[in-house]
């Protein structure tokens, strides 16, 4: 009874707000257009794949640079970190030769980018692709580079090497029969697939994948169309497309790129992207080695790595755009073949130190609890994970551990400190355990 009168008390001296009715409805946000019932499934789901001693697959929501900074002072620097003054010095370069945008606009997208990595939460996306930004830099800036101090271009060499190899102009045969179906179907993978596929890899592997995986796959991706880039530099052949317009006569940087086949796609469609596109490019001679075939095989090759059971799709992909770009008069098989070559020494490399291994019975990256990285005398390193150990992690410097000797996890070091920590939750590093 009192404590009836006590509530009752209570509700008479509390003050009383009304919310403010309005003539229209707000739109409902998106989680409660999602029932409750399925929105309490799916939450305690998640939850209940990830282990209470691992956060390996949660991902950094620190926007202090604090916390980067002490990463800085605590890292244990070694010969993988020049991986780094490479970049900058190639976009130091590349940024200082390059004609537009202006200064300014420069400055600008510079102090963004160094912002992005300083900042935990961005520097865990941001520090991966910086192979892929240096890249596409890189890339656009080689049209700024002036003839004559660029090699001499080799026009009869590619030729020759595929009357060697196949005994015959492999690309001339494909192109001889045309027609708007086949036209479509070599659009789709050189003009289509190829530029969203190694986003749709990336999500698909951040899902299904080991933690630790997609910053790899965004170096090894990055990296690999870099060398590719230099090559091309040091080594400017002329494509298909040059031959079919002027012969084998004697070429200089001051030719026209040509879209090439892809110019019917334009006429069918009633565009002007590809034409456009292409014959503004700052790479007119960059035939060999061929960087979609490239990026096409270091896609499919960390896909069968995730998905095995899937492998004849990622392997039909691979030739589909093989033919497609030999179709389109882009590239002659000896291209394809040295982009493919490059890609698998990437992705062997990759693979045999940092690569994270599938783990029989796990499906999603909130079931890992540790991570299977490289081989060793004894078998796969095991690298543990705690909070600590995911916000000091390091995807290019994995060492291995001294728990694979007892077949036990050991913990990590709480005084570690890694620069690269929270890319995308990868995996520790270890060394500091050897």
């Amino acid at each position: 009874m009192k404590a009836s009168t006590f509530d009752l008390s209570r509700k008479t001296l509390s003050p009383t707000i009304l919310s403010p009715k309005f003539p229209f409805a707000w739109p409902p946000s998106i989680p409660v257009l999602i029932p409750h019932r399925l929105r309490r499934k799916l939450r305690s789901r998640i939850r209940s794949r990830q282990s209470p001693s691992s956060s390996l697959a949660s991902l950094q929501t620190s926007f202090h640079p604090a916390d980067t900074l002490q990463s800085l002072r605590a890292h244990q620097w070694s010969v993988y970190d020049a991986q780094y003054l490479v970049l900058i010095v190639l976009g130091i370069f590349a940024l200082s030769i390059l004609e537009s945008p202006g200064a300014f606009v420069k400055t600008a997208i510079a102090t963004l980018l160094l912002t992005s990595l300083l900042l935990p939460i961005t520097r865990q996306f941001f520090l991966p692709i910086l192979p892929i930004i240096c890249w596409l830099v890189f890339w656009k800036a080689c049209g700024s580079i002036p003839g004559e101090y660029r090699p001499p271009i080799w026009v009869r060499v590619l030729p020759a090497l595929e009357n060697i190899f196949y005994g015959a102009n492999l690309s001339n045969i494909l192109s001889a029969h045309q027609s708007a179906v086949l036209d479509v179907l070599a659009w789709l993978p050189y003009g289509i697939i190829h530029f969203g596929a190694p986003v749709v890899c990336s999500i698909l592997m951040f899902i299904f994948a080991p933690p630790g995986t997609v910053p790899l796959f965004a170096r090894s991706f990055g990296y690999m169309n870099v060398i590719g880039v230099l090559i091309q530099l040091s080594f400017p052949c002329s494509p298909p497309w040059y031959e079919n317009l002027y012969g084998l006569a004697p070429a200089n940087y001051s030719v026209a790129g040509s879209p090439a086949g892809l110019a019917r796609i334009d006429q069918l469609f009633g565009l002007n992207l590809y034409t456009s596109t292409f014959t503004a490019s700052p790479m007119v001679f960059g035939a060999f080695p061929s960087l979609h075939a490239g990026s096409a095989t270091i896609e499919a090759l960390f896909m069968s790595h995730v998905f095995p059971q899937l492998q004849p799709v990622f392997i039909a992909y691979t030739l589909w755009l093989w033919w497609a770009t030999m179709y389109l008069s882009h590239h002659y098989a000896v291209d394809l073949v040295g982009g493919s070559l490059l890609s698998g020494v990437v992705f062997y490399v990759a693979k045999s130190s940092f690569l994270p291994h599938c783990q029989p019975g796990k499906t999603f990256r909130w079931d890992y609890d540790f991570a299977q990285i490289g081989e060793t005398d004894n078998g796969y390193t095991l690298a543990n994970f705690d909070q600590k150990a995911r916000e000091d992690a390091d995807d290019w410097t994995i060492g291995s551990s001294s728990s694979i000797a007892s077949g036990l996890d050991s913990p990590i070091d709480e005084s570690q400190s890694m620069w690269e920590g929270e890319t995308l939750a990868s995996h520790s590093d270890t060394e500091a355990q050897r």
